[in-house]
């Protein structure tokens, strides 16, 4: 049986503001009083897993031990099929020391070339106690790439992701629609369902 989340702050353990602001978002309903990583003057860990759930997991082990609250981590990316599942666990390093994802939307279509455009939004979502313990989920969402990208909303590489069964990208579409479809709504899903319910 999965441990519950008693209620109270909830350390966010990331230094991406636009991740962290998805999550409050999603989190909201639930009363949680949730506190970013950056804000509490956290350091960022060294993603060395090899899967999201590994770097999930180390991410809030490391900001549950050190702000000794429990913390939630996501690790996300993009898995493009025709690129050996690239950028995979390195789609934030694609973008480079700047975060520079317009320059990593356009690796990503260049080594596309002409392959197969499929691709997949894939979250894992680590909750972590400072006594060590650990919950995860992962939660993913399919779709093709276009080019060149379209919509300044949400943030990575939503613009050039078009949901399956969708004709918007991730970076047009209204973003509550989006919280409802995307690959870390379906983690938080399974996250509440276990968690905070």
């Amino acid at each position: 049986m999965a441990r519950k989340f008693p209620g109270g702050k909830l350390v966010i353990a990331s230094h991406n503001a636009g991740k962290v602001r998805e999550i409050g978002e999603l989190l909201a309903p639930y009363g949680v009083d949730a506190v970013s990583a950056a804000e509490l003057g956290l350091p960022e860990p060294e993603e060395t897993g090899a899967t999201f759930v590994e770097n999930a997991m180390l991410k809030a082990r490391e900001a549950a031990f050190g702000a000794r609250l429990a913390s939630l981590a996501d690790d996300s990316g993009l898995v493009v099929p025709a690129l050996g599942g690239a950028p995979g666990i390195h789609s934030a390093r694609w973008a480079g020391e700047a975060h520079d994802f317009d320059a990593a939307m356009k690796r990503v279509h260049d080594e596309l070339g002409g392959k197969n455009r499929a691709a997949r939004f894939v979250a894992a979502l680590a909750l972590c106690w400072p006594d060590g313990h650990c919950e995860v989920f992962e939660g993913k969402v399919d779709g093709t790439l276009v080019w060149p990208p379209r919509g300044h909303k949400g943030f990575g590489y939503d613009p050039m992701f078009v949901p399956a069964g969708g004709s918007e990208t991730f970076g047009e579409m209204d973003q509550r629609r989006k919280h409802d479809i995307s690959h870390r709504a379906d983690a938080f899903r399974k996250l509440v369902a276990s968690c905070f319910q």
